[in-house]
């Protein structure tokens, strides 16, 4: 029986942080992954081969709508999609490969297979069992979906299926307009398919801020892509060359139906927690299937933990890689924290859109007194000249002490851009202290600025 003072199930971005982390900490290591590749969801069928569809599509985009105003002439790019998939393909292996480099460099014992916990202390994978003081589960998560839809990865799709169809669609119905179906569906509406999202919600991307919703969704329509918002799905028939999704609208109960050659289920994500004996451990869970655990990422069973998508919080691969960093520095005996107050979510489209900390509905509804700085990108010299005008960053300050309680951003960078405001809140800093930080000229990010000045006396450029 091997034994280690850790072994982590799953080497998603929670999982392999953690297993390198620990190593780093003098701890001896293995991570248990049942793939034959590295990295989780988010490396080989998430995050990474997104965004390289959303880069690529994007560029397409530039050279048909931008390039001739800047003096490009006859640049017509056609779709190799093959070529465009293999691209994608490399850019997964890439960085697959550079996590089992790090697994190698920091001695972290890679044991392929799926595991399951059959007693504390022991995690066994296949026909062999190994020790470990600590378990920490990893497991991640799966696409989940909606009575009535049923996935076959061909017509009706998930998002793995969705970044690896054999040819670009002439329609698609995407179901759920959150992070993953927005994302996938701009890829393809800028691929030229026709593109119609189907929302239970009255708006898109829950919990956003509501003033970003609307100006998303308006931004979006004149992309071209197609809403229907305030529907709820009633089911999905797959038929000869696509499928029907049939819908209600929710305000006067009609029914509808909208055809399309595939169908995007996007409709969120659930635990994945299978096989892994949890039950048989008693292993305490959430009424949504989640792993509970203590603010130091500990399960009910003494010796077990649990991060990541698999545990309460949002489904985010930074999010799990921080709980990473933290559990593992825990079982080192040292003090390992998370601030989910400063968790920034980004949505990767064209314009990005990020957010962190409160919304101006969230701090209406605690009765927060507030002020709320904004500016647009209109005003921006470097987005006018790169034809990324569109969209603005708000910053909402506590109207007393200034101190920032919340920012949001759609327009171009916006997901690097909020980590200026992730940091300030990180120290605790005033709108005035980021007013009178020098940014750089011109850049994106004067609008951060200017929008800490709009929380004072006022902007400059507005």
């Amino acid at each position: 029986m091997a034994s280690y003072d850790l072994i982590v199930i799953g080497a998603g971005p929670g999982g392999y942080v953690c297993a390198i982390r620990a190593a780093q900490l003098g701890l001896k290591v293995a991570c248990v992954e049942g793939r034959a590749t590295l990295g989780g969801t988010c490396l080989n069928v998430g995050c990474i081969p997104s965004k390289a569809l959303l880069h690529a599509s994007h560029q397409l985009h530039e050279a048909h709508e931008n390039f001739a105003k800047m003096g490009l002439v006859d640049a017509n790019p056609r779709i190799d999609w093959a070529k465009m998939r293999a691209y994608k393909d490399d850019v997964i292996a890439q960085n697959t490969r550079g996590i089992e480099f790090l697994f190698k460099k920091n001695k972290v014992t890679w044991i392929r297979g799926w595991a399951s916990i059959p007693a504390p202390g022991r995690v066994q994978v296949g026909d062999e069992v190994h020790e470990g003081k600590a378990i920490v589960i990893a497991s991640g998560s799966e696409a989940s979906t909606i009575p009535g839809v049923a996935v076959d990865e061909v017509t009706v799709v998930t998002s793995t299926g969705a970044l690896d169809l054999a040819k670009v669609p002439q329609s698609m119905v995407v179901i759920g307009g959150g992070v993953i179906g927005l994302e996938l569906g701009s890829v393809y509406s800028r691929l030229g398919t026709a593109v119609t999202v189907i929302e239970y919600l009255d708006h898109l991307i829950p919990g956003n801020d509501g003033e970003v919703q609307k100006a998303f969704e308006r931004i979006l329509r004149k992309q071209g892509l197609a809403f229907e918002t305030g529907a709820a799905v009633q089911g999905v028939t797959k038929g000869e060359g696509g499928a029907t999704v049939a819908w209600q609208r929710r305000k006067d109960g009609s029914l509808h139906e909208t055809k399309a050659d595939v169908v995007l289920v996007a409709t969120g994500r659930r635990p994945y927690v299978k096989g892994l004996g949890l039950d048989a451990l008693g292993v305490q869970m959430t009424p949504r299937g989640q792993i509970a655990v203590d603010r130091h990422f500990a399960t009910s069973v003494p010796g077990i933990y649990a991060i990541g998508d698999c545990i309460p919080g949002p489904m985010l691969a930074h999010k799990a890689e921080d709980e990473g960093y933290a559990v593992a520095e825990v079982i080192a005996g040292r003090a390992g924290h998370v601030n989910y107050g400063v968790i920034p979510g980004v949505i990767y489209t064209h314009p990005e859109v990020a957010s962190v900390g409160a919304t101006e509905e969230t701090l209406k509804e605690a009765g927060t007194a507030y002020k709320a700085g904004k500016f647009s990108f209109m005003g921006n010299g470097r987005a006018k000249a790169n034809f990324a005008a569109d969209g603005f960053v708000k910053i909402l300050a506590d109207a007393r002490t200034d101190r920032i309680l919340g920012a949001h951003i759609i327009g171009p960078g916006a997901g690097d851009l909020i980590h200026e405001i992730c940091v300030a809140m990180e120290f605790g800093a005033a709108a005035e202290d980021l007013a009178r930080t020098c940014h750089a000229h011109p850049t994106y990010s004067e609008a951060v600025r200017e929008a800490a000045l709009a929380c004072g006396d006022g902007a400059i450029h507005a």
